[in-house]
């Protein structure tokens, strides 16, 4: 078994040095000790150091294929049930391109990585292309509506959405040493493709963001004085550092009100506020402003982006703030730009 720390992911070529990992570790992938397929599945995407949507994704997909051929293993199944399988989808489900990929990618997985078979077929079936569309942009005077219908910790969490464009799982999983307040930065710590990136914090939501912190040492000091288990750690810090998860340090800017069990290790301990819940108070925020606008949180990050176009910001400096690894995916806050008045004017008002 070959060591995840040998490989440095901190550096600007991070994503590359994970696939060379992942192909490199598929070659000497150890026999698996679980007995169920399910479990074995993962088991394998956590060996190889898959995210956890990842392996919800995966394992969601795999258990509906075998449902849906009842319940027949897949050893048992080939390439006319895997086309029949992807045809339902797209036919009868009327699943998104994206989603078709995905259901794709994960049989690939179960049948590649788990069972060890080799379906050159399988590898040559077409993926759908998926489209890229416009994202969907409030105006300053919409967000500004928006994030006033939002209290307490949902203002402060709708805010740092806005002012800083995390994705809305970066900012839920923020810890405590990740603000800044002297160099007024936060630190985002192995977003998407395992990158770190700093962003700015900004000035009016210092003090806010303070009385969340106060919030969270509270919640910290009272977990403190009963003993109970510290915060989840990534990787192998826990081992390696046993206590640092009972340190403020490591706390959730935002955690949540009540403890839950941690689906992996089954130990009780208080996990950060579910993206579910957040969702759901954005959603009730936005019905009461009455925006006919598809909106969700991450609608924040792409009114984050095109309002800063918007202010003269060039296109580079979005991209960084936003972590993208290709101006490419940047691009498409300009058509948007255009498209909400970026300099173009309609004959129509010529006349």
């Amino acid at each position: 078994m070959y060591s995840y720390n040998k490989f440095n992911f901190t550096s600007k070529n991070a994503m590359q040095q994970k696939a060379v990992f992942a192909k490199y570790s598929s070659d000497v992938l150890p026999p698996l000790q679980s007995l169920k397929l399910l479990d074995q599945l993962r088991e394998r995407i956590r060996y190889l150091h898959y995210s956890r949507s990842t392996e919800e994704n995966y394992v969601y997909w795999c258990r509906f294929f075998i449902r849906w051929s009842g319940k027949r293993h897949p050893k048992e199944m080939g390439k006319e049930q895997v086309e029949a399988f992807l045809t339902f989808l797209a036919v009868e489900r009327n699943v998104s391109a994206s989603t078709h990929r995905v259901a794709l990618s994960s049989l690939l997985f179960m049948y590649q990585k788990v069972l060890g078979i080799e379906l050159p077929w399988l590898d040559g079936l077409a993926r759908p292309t998926v489209r890229r569309r416009l994202p969907v942009v409030l105006s300053s005077g919409e967000v500004s509506a928006l994030l006033s219908r939002l209290t307490g910790h949902y203002s402060v969490l709708g805010k740092l959405l806005y002012g800083t464009g995390m994705r809305i799982n970066e900012a839920l999983q923020l810890r405590v040493k990740d603000i800044d307040f002297a160099h007024h930065a936060i630190v985002i710590r192995e977003a998407k493709g395992f990158k770190d990136r700093v962003v700015m914090l900004p000035n009016t939501l210092a003090e806010p963001l303070r009385e969340q912190l106060a919030h969270a040492r509270a919640l910290w000091a009272a977990d403190n004085a009963i003993s109970r288990p510290g915060v989840f750690l990534p990787h192998a810090l826990e081992k390696k550092y046993p206590n640092a998860g009972k340190t403020l340090a490591w706390f959730w800017v935002f955690p949540q009100a009540n403890v839950s069990v941690d689906p992996r290790s089954g130990i009780e301990r208080r996990h950060h506020l579910y993206d579910q819940t957040f969702q759901r108070e954005f959603k009730r925020a936005l019905i009461a402003t009455e925006i006919a606008k598809p909106a969700t949180p991450h609608t924040l990050r792409h009114s984050f982006a095109t309002n800063l176009l918007q202010s003269g910001y060039d296109i580079r400096s979005v991209q960084q703030l936003l972590g993208h690894s290709s101006v490419n995916t940047t691009m498409i806050y300009t058509h948007v730009l255009n498209a909400v008045g970026g300099g173009v004017v309609s004959p129509l008002d010529r006349l």
